[in-house]
């Protein structure tokens, strides 16, 4: 196995046991777990960053990075991350969920900014339709 794919397995088997930590109710043992798979999926990101080649891979591990990101509270690494997965040429579905992931850590903040207010409730379910 490949050292992206080993980081990529470790990172993903991390995130199921930050499941199964919120589950039991276990909160910090599941932020703790976040970090180390949040830390091991850039590391694999970072191996291929510059391989423009190297699509889809390339911008299906910056997406699942910024998605951890999103989950540890680093909104600031999630768009740094998105910026690079659409820096490249990442397939079209992919590259749709990466500007949803943007819109989604973004819209409150634009709103807010714009003077329009919404629940978290309903931001969450206009984020949600398709």
């Amino acid at each position: 196995m490949s050292q992206l794919q080993e980081l990529h397995q470790q990172a993903m088997d991390l995130a199921e046991m930050v499941q199964v930590a919120k589950l039991r109710g276990n909160l910090a043992l599941a932020e703790k777990l976040s970090r180390e798979a949040l830390e091991k999926e850039i590391r694999a990101a970072e191996l291929v960053a510059g391989d423009f080649e190297a699509e889809p891979t390339r911008s299906v591990l910056h997406r699942s990075a910024a998605s951890l990101a999103i989950d540890c509270g680093e909104i600031h690494t999630a768009e740094h991350l998105i910026a690079i997965a659409l820096s490249g040429n990442p397939p079209q579905e992919i590259a749709e969920e990466l500007k949803d992931l943007f819109v989604q850590i973004n819209i409150k903040k634009y709103l807010e900014r714009r003077g329009i207010t919404f629940d978290d409730a309903k931001i969450h379910k206009l984020i949600a339709q398709p």
